[in-house]
């Protein structure tokens, strides 16, 4: 369950910005789509420092607009594409860790080689909430400026160009998306959890959307509302959304690690888990990066109620993506796709996803709720007990759909042990069935009959039919386990049946 404190903290961190905004609202300022970038001799400097790193001991060397020298003397090669990272918010006025991690990560040998840029607003981005997001606008013109100006002085093309922002950053490059307008589009832009308060539910023209690159991608990791208010912004803003683990918090970033985060770091460990979950969609990206072997895959889906059930993890007619760096751009309508996954809560994040279809026979004179265990033998790994909750009564004769999601690699699927758990009041209720119903001489079935289970692997896309290993013997009773194997003939016909 949530702590109170991670509650009573975040309330007191709503009221704050809700505090600043009053009399200090933003309103809506003129920007429009035809609004051009003022440069030549209206916008000469830039108080944002654009810093490019060459490598990644490299602590950053300035670009300076209008001064084409400052290209060469930092390295910037036209001929490779430029990546450039926008910060967000600040209430420290520092810059945080995570940058120097993704500068890290982007000119690492894994990685195509790329011109990588930070765009530094700490200044404008150290002021009230409310202040800032006025800020982010004039940092969103700077940087089309700067995109401009390297188009006229390098001829290097904006399609080109990608920019990752996080949180309040990533309004800041749907801003410079804005000013370049359409026929000097940026290539592709990458929002890190986009700052929800005061940008939720607003127009496109205020916030970033899918006109602003020929690509923009969103990852949402805290969207969690108290308050009316959530960190990260809960609409679809981009071509595809990504929904982690539903978008709304993040496994592993509860209360209960303060503790030991507090021995590691020190008192900056309670802002480091007040901004776990909003954070994490930059350790996302950052991991796609790292581990290229290792890449997440996200499904479309409406919702993650019907993600649960397992019922969304097709990738026919591009119905999956990959989370991260290496997302496919495929899509580039106007309506926004929203794809679902599960992560661990630890990198490498990538979880692998099972749907799991288990038609029973129910014999008990009632519905039941019992919960289950499955071992899963692979071709690779083997998972012993992994807790199934089927979230409802089991009746007669009917098929449940769920999610079953692995932090390992077990390979292809080749044996199934399914146990019904051993639980006291299920034991009490089949021992008094025993007692009461005669059973006679001749054979009676009471309990659940599992016919048939099957699996539909969302990595692999490869679908598999188990049958009971001893057809002779198939009632399942409390503490009881059945081994089922897949069954050739079965798997055969479904996969003709697919085709």
């Amino acid at each position: 369950m949530e702590s109170p404190l991670c509650v009573s903290i975040f309330l007191v961190l709503c009221i704050f910005i809700l505090s600043s905004a009053h009399g200090q609202s933003p309103g809506p300022e003129p920007f429009g789509r035809s609004h051009a970038v003022e440069t030549g001799e209206t916008l000469q400097e830039t108080e944002t420092r654009f810093l490019l790193f060459e490598d990644k001991t490299d602590k950053g060397c300035q670009l300076q607009l209008h001064h084409a020298d400052t290209l060469q003397q930092c390295g910037f090669n036209a001929s490779l594409p430029l990546v450039m990272i926008i910060h967000g918010w600040s209430f420290d006025g520092l810059l945080e860790n995570w940058i120097w991690q993704m500068v890290d990560a982007l000119k690492s040998p894994l990685v195509q080689p790329v011109n990588v840029v930070l765009a530094d607003w700490i200044t404008l981005a150290h002021q009230q909430y409310t202040i800032a997001i006025r800020k982010s606008r004039l940092v969103g013109q700077e940087v089309a400026a700067l995109l401009q100006w390297l188009e006229e002085s390098a001829q290097f093309s904006p399609s080109n160009v990608h920019l990752i922002g996080y949180s309040l950053g990533a309004h800041v490059s749907g801003f410079a998306g804005n000013y370049m307008g359409g026929k000097h589009k940026i290539g592709r832009i990458t929002a890190l959890d986009a700052a929800g308060p005061l940008f939720e539910g607003t127009a496109p023209s205020e916030r970033l959307s899918p006109d602003d690159a020929n690509f923009v991608d969103a990852i949402h990791t805290f969207t969690r509302e108290h308050m009316g208010l959530s960190v990260g912004i809960k609409q679809p803003i981009a071509h595809y959304d990504f929904y982690p683990n539903g978008g709304t918090f993040q496994p592993g970033c509860h209360f209960l690690e303060l503790y030991k985060d507090i021995a590691k770091y020190g008192l900056n460990a309670i802002t480091k888990t007040i901004k776990c979950a909003h954070v994490r969609s930059v350790h996302l990206f950052i991991d796609s990066l790292l581990h290229p072997s290792m890449q997440s895959t996200a499904y479309l889906c409406s919702d993650m109620d019907s993600f649960s059930q397992g019922l969304c993890l097709s990738c026919r007619k591009s119905r999956c993506n990959t989370l991260g760096y290496h997302v496919r751009q495929e899509h580039r309508g106007k309506k926004s796709r929203k794809l679902f996954l599960v992560t661990r809560a630890q990198a490498p994040f990538k979880a692998y996803h099972y749907q799991f279809k288990i038609q029973f026979i129910n014999q008990m004179e009632t519905p039941g709720k019992p919960t289950f265990t499955m071992s899963l033998l692979g071709t690779k790994e083997e998972m012993q007990k992994v807790p199934i909750t089927l979230g409802e009564g089991i009746t007669s004769n009917k098929t449940y759909s769920f999610l079953l999601t692995l932090d390992l690699d077990i390979g292809e699927l080749v044996m199934i042990k399914f146990k019904w758990d051993n639980s006291a009041v299920w034991t009490n209720v089949w021992n008094t069935v025993q007692i009461i119903i005669p059973w006679g001489r001749e054979p009676h079935y009471s309990g659940l009959v599992p016919k048939s289970i099957r699996v539909m692997s969302g990595e692999t896309q490869q679908r598999t039919t188990f049958c009971p290993e001893n057809v002779d013997d198939l009632q399942l009773h409390p503490t009881q386990e059945k081994t089922f194997v897949r069954c050739e003939i079965s798997s055969k016909k479904l996969k003709r049946k697919n085709r």
